[in-house]
């Protein structure tokens, strides 16, 4: 496999979800599951792309991503070339990335097409740790974000996507199975910020 090299992705976006991306342009996102690209831009913009204009609300997405094979070992970001498993067999030439791979949005333009104006493209290039912007966001999510074990972590940030009904759950749960008055205290108290 060569050091640099492109993949695709072809996707529908809800209206809602595209207008929020095109407002982060130049910024990070990243895929919240196992990324499925292709080598092959064609399966993944007729399969996948332009299909998903069928639906009146949603947009089609051909995600082009740039990736340097030398930003994946640093950030340790791992990939898998799969194409000999894939529903395609070869024809898609399938590369999976773990969850939460991070990019940058580079570029974000309409794809001319007769049928519909909701075919997009967006250019991303991976990004790894040695970026400055992912660099500034981690260190301020870690100093934000307190809590004495991951669970705790995991209420705070569910509190702070607007999640308030998932994070008392938690916070329920964590105080029946806290092994201590100490920890069965942090719980509670975390609990009253929900």
């Amino acid at each position: 496999m060569p050091t640099k090299f492109q993949v695709f992705r072809g996707q529908g976006l809800s209206m809602e979800d595209f207008e929020k991306m095109k407002k982060t342009k130049g910024g990070l996102m990243s895929f919240n599951n196992f990324l499925s690209t292709s080598r092959s831009r064609e399966i993944s913009f007729k399969r996948f792309a332009r299909p998903a204009t069928n639906n009146p609300n949603s947009v089609g997405i051909l995600f082009v991503m740039n990736i340097d094979t030398a930003i994946c070992m640093k950030s340790s970001t791992p990939f898998a070339e799969v194409s000999k498993v894939g529903y395609y067999e070869g024809k898609e030439e399938e590369i999976l990335f773990s969850t939460h791979t991070i990019f940058r949005i580079n570029r974000i333009e309409r794809i001319p097409d007769e049928h519909t104006d909701r075919l997009w493209q967006v250019n991303l290039t991976l990004a790894g740790n040695q970026d400055d912007d992912f660099n500034k966001l981690t260190a301020h999510l870690r100093k934000e974000i307190s809590g004495e074990t991951g669970w705790a972590r995991l209420g705070v940030i569910l509190i702070k996507l607007g999640e308030p009904a998932k994070a008392e759950h938690l916070y329920q749960i964590l105080i029946e199975t806290a092994t201590s008055h100490q920890a069965r205290g942090d719980y509670n108290h975390m609990l009253g910020w929900v």
